[in-house]
């Protein structure tokens, strides 16, 4: 699902209106070929994209280090990121390999985190509220497994910093089952575009 452009007049112009639409550019700030998704693509580089320099985005999509959406993830929200360090504080690695639509609903934001797995131990429920850091709400444990209603992305350090965590609805029974090499999370905020937001956490850049 993959359409190529070849040097485009301008970020404006791009065709269709998917409402799950995102547009990658080989080059930072929407520079050089681009290329469309309107679904999931488990690697760019067999859809014959070179590299990941600049994005477009209409509503949520998740992006993996990794082809078949494996290894860091980087949640992309409603906007504009015109390099990597744009949609990233992690130094480990520059590389997108696939892309994925986030799984969205309307529901309130709630998400409860579990200090050991299979939803034991000490435990801190947020309802619509984004925390940029458990300590400062009195809870110092690991986060070993997940409850959540609608989209969250959760970070390993205080600040929103660090390796990021989609939740998307469901239950997390264990660390890995969210693709967390050890169970620690210390902030997460709410997804708050798709089709029931105006704008994204991310504003676009002028």
């Amino acid at each position: 699902m993959a359409t190529d452009h070849q040097n485009p007049a301008s970020k404006q112009q791009q065709p269709g209106t998917s409402a799950f639409k995102l547009v990658i550019y080989e080059q930072e700030n929407f520079q050089g070929r681009c290329h469309e998704l309107t679904g999931p693509c488990n690697n760019l580089q067999e859809a014959g994209v070179e590299k990941v320099g600049s994005i477009l985005v209409l509503c949520g999509w998740v992006g993996y280090e990794q082809a078949s959406c494996k290894g860091e993830q980087y949640v992309f929200e409603k906007g504009e990121y015109p390099r990597w360090d744009s949609w990233t504080n992690s130094r480990r690695s520059d590389t997108i390999v696939a892309f994925r639509p986030i799984k969205q609903d309307s529901q309130e934001h709630k998400i409860v985190l579990y200090e050991n797995p299979s939803f034991a131990g000490k435990k801190i429920e947020i309802i619509d509220d984004d925390v940029p850091s458990f300590h400062a709400h009195g809870y110092q444990e690991k986060v070993s497994s997940v409850r959540v209603q609608s989209g969250w992305v959760g970070y390993q350090y205080p600040g929103y910093r660090g390796y990021q965590y989609l939740f998307e609805k469901g239950e997390y029974k264990d660390s890995i089952e969210f693709g967390a090499q050890i169970p620690q999370i210390q902030s997460v905020r709410r997804i708050r575009d798709m089709q029931w937001h105006q704008r994204g956490a991310f504003h676009p850049v002028n």
